[in-house]
């Protein structure tokens, strides 16, 4: 049986493309002092503006604000690596985030099962929290952890084992979700169940490996529920 579900943010709960192609043209643009120098600072983190999409090992995928900021300040000569971050963070936070499936319903029949709910993400707490509560679910999640929260960044569990500690679970009974390998290994590590979707980058070749489950997206979970108390 499962008593908690934790997920990923970013290409987990929101289609990464839709909502993170937009914020880096954007950012990108805004920092560059001109067109060809944002072309150089989007090839650095991966970001493919003509087609609107990331390369797989783009650091803005999975890793934190400071690391994709270590990765363009070579590129920002007179910019420090703090400024930068705290400028990626206040982006981020006004980021339009696009659902991957209407959230709202999902969370509110998740939560009428009785379950737990939390959000680890490598993004930063501020941003995080922000998304959800432009999304309407602040209320409707139980833990809410960025890689800056005090617990360490994925693929480590920090962030997951947080969240056994403060709701009292044990990690046989929680379900890990997310959309690339460093959400697999951090589940892997903290001892839960690990659930990939396919709302990310990563495909299912990729993720199938270190994943006890691959779904489309996580507007599937009721389903595999239903499947585990039959």
């Amino acid at each position: 049986m499962i008593d908690a579900l934790l997920f990923d943010k970013d290409g987990t709960l929101f289609d990464f493309r839709k909502s993170w192609g937009a914020w880096a043209q954007s950012f990108l643009t805004q920092i560059a002092s001109d067109a060809d120098h944002a072309s150089r600072l989007a090839a650095a983190v991966g970001y493919l503006p003509d087609t609107n999409d990331f390369h797989p090992d783009s650091p803005v995928i999975a890793s934190t604000a400071a690391d994709i900021a270590a990765t363009l300040q070579p590129h920002l000569p007179g910019v420090g690596l703090a400024e930068l971050t705290g400028r990626i963070d206040q982006a981020a936070a006004q980021a339009r985030m696009v659902e991957a499936v209407p959230l709202v319903p999902l969370f509110t029949a998740l939560r009428g099962r009785g379950l737990k709910l939390g959000i680890v993400t490598n993004d930063s707490e501020r941003p995080a929290k922000a998304h959800m509560a432009a999304h309407g679910l602040t209320g409707l999640v139980d833990y809410i952890a960025g890689y800056d929260s005090g617990h360490g960044a994925k693929p480590g569990p920090g962030m997951l084992n947080a969240f056994l500690r403060e709701q009292g679970l044990r990690p046989g009974r929680v379900a890990m979700i997310g959309d690339s390998r460093h959400d697999m290994e951090a589940g892997h590590a903290a001892g839960m169940t690990r659930i990939a979707v396919l709302t990310g980058i990563a495909t299912e070749a990729d993720l199938a490996p270190h994943a006890d489950l691959v779904l489309r997206d996580i507007g599937a979970l009721p389903a595999w529920l239903d499947q585990l108390s039959d």
